[in-house]
């Protein structure tokens, strides 16, 4: 086994993999933003006139979901194209 570092142990790397994963977390609240105001937009068609708590749930509730799911996924491509889930196989005798 080397003494280099590999994955996120090097800091070029891991320079590298946070930039790529907050760059997805941008694409993603990008469309993130975009899904919650087009349902509170269907929201408005079909319900009529929103109340502010309304619009606040949805905002929450579409919103959270989405961006709670794309930090999730995120950090698993984060620990599979980094190597961190070969080194938990990794195992010194």
């Amino acid at each position: 086994m080397s003494d280099t570092p590999s994955g996120l142990d090097d800091p070029d790397y891991a320079a590298f993999a946070w930039a790529r994963y907050r760059r997805l977390l941008g694409w993603m609240a990008l469309a993130t933003a975009l899904i919650v105001a087009v349902a509170v937009w269907l929201l408005d068609i079909w319900y009529g006139p929103l109340s502010w708590i309304a619009i606040l749930a949805a905002i929450g509730g579409f919103g959270g979901t989405i961006m709670m799911a794309a930090a999730l996924m995120g950090l698993v491509f984060l620990s599979s194209g980094s190597g961190h889930d070969e080194d938990v196989d990794r195992v010194d005798p």
